[in-house]
């Protein structure tokens, strides 16, 4: 009788802590409260205790930057463990009081009541090509600072480039010519130069990796059919397919577009109804590439050469999902921009219809 008891565990976890709180059944109160490090001896004395539960144990710790280690250390121990988003925490207004005991408890409660929403929680190696992926989107936001820094250094200096955009060879070629009377001004900005460098050979180092790893049997597939849309290349196929996992998962293209944040807010009471800026919950990588990806669609809906090589070969159904993207996105970039909506208001609310169609493609390829 007691094997069909469940026993519902609430973690609060820190790097050098975890609180605990289990509750059995439905009795409010927890059963016990303890606290465990996180060493490897700690961690096999928390198993152990978990395991001596008599019933079914279930374990749940919001997302951090503690990662999926004790998850995955759990769940390869037969002890069933989930990880909650944070942003979707049922929080009450009223709460002015937290501690990690309070939060175990908490958890424990919520996750027994069915109210958590579960994060998609990678395997080992899928995890390493996401922070590769994002390793990379920190190396061209260092590409960027670095920019920013030399010109702003140039002109404290009275050099400003007037021909033209910036970064563009001709912009180079005349950084080459710059020449400074002060010797320790032509030490800093050739350390400018040399940083700036060094931050572009990373990028792309981690781009010609990520492309490696794009061409794998078990990756081509799924990248070439998100790539027959338009502003998606190789980077940011990878990228959605890396940080969102198994598309399936998303029963309709609305829950896809909830996920990533590109649903607005709302607040509606009564008669009254508004509606806000996106929510902006869910995953941010995705969400900043479609945005990248949505500016291209502000063009023309004209097939170029590179569109054009990319949706050789494949399926009718995948072609037809990217022709009436071409159409459908532009109308709605151009009629927004059109009625003076902000372009980047425009850029924002076609890629959450871009999100669409990245989940139809991706129903598509799984089918």
């Amino acid at each position: 009788m007691s094997k069909n008891i469940r026993f519902w565990v609430g973690m609060d976890v820190h790097a050098d802590k975890i609180q605990v709180a289990v509750y059995r059944g439905h009795e409010e109160f927890p059963l016990e409260e303890y606290e465990s490090q996180t060493d490897a001896r700690s961690l096999a004395r928390l198993l152990k205790r978990l395991k001596e539960l008599p019933g079914k144990v279930r374990c749940v710790y919001e997302a951090g930057p503690c990662g999926y280690e004790l998850q995955r250390y759990l769940t390869k121990n037969g002890i069933v463990c989930e990880i909650a988003a944070p942003a979707l925490i049922p929080r009450k207004a009223g709460e002015r009081i937290k501690t990690d005991k309070r939060d175990a408890r908490k958890l424990g409660r919520l996750y027994r009541a069915g109210e958590l929403t579960m994060i998609y929680i990678p395997s080992a190696e899928q995890e390493a090509v996401r922070d590769m992926i994002r390793a990379r989107e920190r190396a061209v936001e260092d590409v960027r600072r670095k920019r920013h820094q030399l010109c702003k250094f140039l002109l404290r200096h009275g050099h400003r480039y007037r021909d033209g955009k910036q970064w563009t060879q001709g912009h180079l070629k005349w950084m080459k010519g710059i020449q400074f009377d002060i010797s320790l001004l032509k030490t800093v900005f050739e350390e400018y130069i040399l940083s700036l460098d060094q931050a572009e050979e990373r990028v792309k180092h981690l781009t010609g990796e990520i492309e490696e790893i794009a061409k794998r049997p078990e990756q081509a597939r799924q990248v070439s059919a998100l790539m027959i849309l338009r502003g998606v290349q190789v980077i940011t196929a990878m990228t959605i397919l890396f940080e969102i996992g198994d598309m399936r998962r998303f029963l309709r293209a609305k829950d896809f577009m909830a996920a990533l944040g590109l649903v607005p807010s709302e607040y509606s009471s009564g008669n009254s109804v508004h509606r806000g800026s996106i929510t902006k919950t869910g995953n941010s990588h995705i969400r900043r590439v479609l945005v990248e990806s949505a500016w291209h669609y502000r063009h023309r809906p004209t097939v170029g050469k590179g569109i054009k090589a990319r949706r050789v070969g494949k399926p009718r159904e995948l072609l037809e999902i990217a022709q009436k993207a071409d159409v459908r996105l532009n109308r709605k970039f151009r009629r927004m921009t059109e009625h003076k909506k902000l372009s980047t208001v425009a850029a924002v609310a076609t890629a959450r219809e871009l999100a669409g169609f990245v989940w139809a493609i991706g129903q598509q390829v799984h089918a």
